[in-house]
């Protein structure tokens, strides 16, 4: 009977060769995953903001509040039945009613903006004087004072500025790792191929869709059936791909005064590049919002195509894509090719 000692002598059992299993095991992971560069852009210099001057548009309409909810009013200060919050005391100006409204907000510095928040303020008393009396139009300004604030802040958001004095672009070492894709769906849920087209297309986003065979996560979930129509031309192209989750990208861009992350649809690697895929409503193509974020999407790319150009990488395109384009006939190089802008 032979030990089990001499089992293991050498020219008995046959040596792994550790070179061809790490570049087996290499080879794995970059066929499973993207390169995805650790790009952060950071404002430098001093940052100076504000608010346009415009003009109101001024569809607001109060009636003249009644003497009983006016001596409430000024018993308790607050009204709850209408939602009212806590009213200021007696102002010399009508004007100040909104003013004292509006710097109640963050993003409103009265230092900076007294100008145009006494414009504003001028356009909606002006406004209420054209139907009120003096004394109703007080009474209102006070009554429903931070319904009023709010709605001009709104329209404020619009015309918002913000000057920088330069970006600072940091590349970090190294690339990010997928993020964990979690969809909610029921136990009893099964996964429908991403081939079939479901009746209901109202409700795309309750379906678990799998059977890829390219894609970079075992089952999506899509937003409409256009982009279920994209994932099978990606497929068919056996183009490497996935719909990133929240947070994959560090891309934001700007609506009003606030700074807004940007999520695309898809991201795809071909032989040639990584495409970055956003597919869109026609009618929305044109829309500020989406503006917005195609901007930072392009610029974002612009960054990553530099960073992959000094490391041997693919370059990063950006393409919004109407909906209507994406069909069965088509492919990813003819949509790239004529809807790309990086």
């Amino acid at each position: 009977m032979i030990g089990s000692s001499k089992l293991s002598l050498e020219g008995i059992t046959e040596r792994p060769d550790i070179e061809v299993i790490v570049a087996r095991t290499t080879a794995l992971v970059k066929q499973q995953t993207i390169d995805i560069p650790r790009i952060l852009v950071v404002p430098v210099g001093e940052v100076k903001s504000g608010f346009k001057p415009f003009t109101l548009n001024l569809t607001m309409r109060y009636p003249p509040v009644s003497e009983e909810l006016w001596v409430q009013h000024l018993r308790t200060g607050q009204l709850e039945i209408l939602s009212v919050g806590k009213g200021t005391g007696h102002e010399k100006r009508l004007e100040d009613y909104i003013v004292s409204g509006l710097v109640d907000f963050d993003d409103v510095s009265y230092d900076a903006n007294a100008d145009l928040l006494y414009d504003l303020a001028r356009q909606t008393v002006q406004h209420f004087r054209e139907y009120l009396s003096e004394e109703e139009t007080r009474k209102v300004l006070r009554f429903y004072q931070r319904e009023i604030a709010r709605a001009i802040h709104a329209q404020m958001q619009a015309h918002f500025w913000e000057e920088v004095g330069g970006y600072e672009v940091e590349i970090r070492k190294g690339f990010t790792e997928l993020k964990p894709s979690a969809y909610t769906a029921e136990a009893k849920e099964q996964v429908i191929d991403y081939r079939v087209s479901p009746d209901d297309k109202s409700n795309m986003a309750k379906y678990l869709y799998g059977g890829f065979e390219n894609c970079l996560y075992p089952v999506q979930k899509f937003q409409s059936d256009t982009e279920r129509k994209l994932a099978v031309i990606l497929e068919r192209e056996k183009a490497k791909w996935f719909k990133p989750a929240k947070g994959q990208f560090r891309i934001y861009y700007r609506q009003g005064a606030d700074h807004l992350e940007y999520q695309p649809d898809f991201v795809a690697e071909t032989t040639d590049c990584i495409y970055m895929l956003e597919p869109k409503m026609a009618r929305e193509m044109g829309d500020d919002e989406v503006a917005a974020k195609r901007e930072a999407a392009v610029t974002w790319c612009a960054r990553a195509s530099a960073h992959a150009a000094s490391h041997g990488g693919k370059p990063w395109k950006y393409a919004l894509i109407p909906h209507d384009a994406i069909t069965g006939n088509m492919s990813l190089a003819g949509l790239a090719g004529r809807y790309h802008l990086s």
